[in-house]
């Protein structure tokens, strides 16, 4: 009986989520603090070119960095529970039905509650924004009107019947810019390699 519930506490303690950075809003306190986050976010730069402070950003104001955000349910007189508003899930706050486009694309099956994961997602997502929109990748504004509204969205400009996202638009730029300068500051000690990269690279 002993063994079970150790077995299920230890179960229920490797599905357990990694909290957030205690500081989101300095990226160098961010990668410092979870280092591979680095590396990761660094990889999905390397293979899709979007600056990594723009695809921060976007995953800041999408989730801000929680593993398993999910959308508000509907409730039914108030104490009823009903279906999400979404199926929006993960730090890049990914609907099912792009992510399995994403995954079906890359050949690769990923989790939306795995940084790794996420932040390529966000690398590939900003990448084809550049080119279905011609939104370039450095260019967080209008990046994230493509991410909240769709490529098609973005088209129609539908975003601007919606003064609430042009706000947290500005935002995103605003955060990226804070984190592009923060980044200056740290990246050439973030890419030296740790003891054990250095051990075993």
């Amino acid at each position: 009986m002993v063994g079970l519930i150790v077995g299920i506490s230890l179960f229920l303690t490797g599905c357990a989520h990694a909290p957030p950075p205690e500081n989101p809003h300095n990226i160098c306190n961010i990668f410092q603090e979870k280092e591979d986050w680095y590396h990761e976010a660094k990889k999905s730069t390397q293979r899709w070119g979007t600056p990594i402070p723009v695809m921060m950003s976007i995953m800041y104001h999408e989730s801000s960095y929680v593993a398993n955000a999910r959308p508000p349910r509907r409730w039914y007189w108030g104490f009823i529970p009903g279906p999400r508003i979404s199926t929006a899930y993960g730090y890049a706050q990914a609907l099912d039905g792009v992510w399995d486009d994403y995954r079906t694309e890359i050949g690769a099956w990923g989790d939306r509650d795995e940084f790794a994961d996420a932040v390529d997602f966000i690398g590939w997502y900003t990448n084809k924004s550049l080119r279905i929109n011609g939104v370039k990748l450095s260019d967080a504004r209008n990046q994230y009107l493509n991410y909240h509204e769709g490529w098609g969205g973005y088209q129609r400009r539908t975003y601007r019947r919606k003064p609430w996202l042009m706000g947290v638009a500005k935002r995103v730029e605003k955060k990226a810019k804070r984190y592009r300068y923060q980044l200056k500051q740290c990246e050439e000690e973030l890419n030296k390699p740790s003891f054990w990269q250095w051990l075993f690279g």
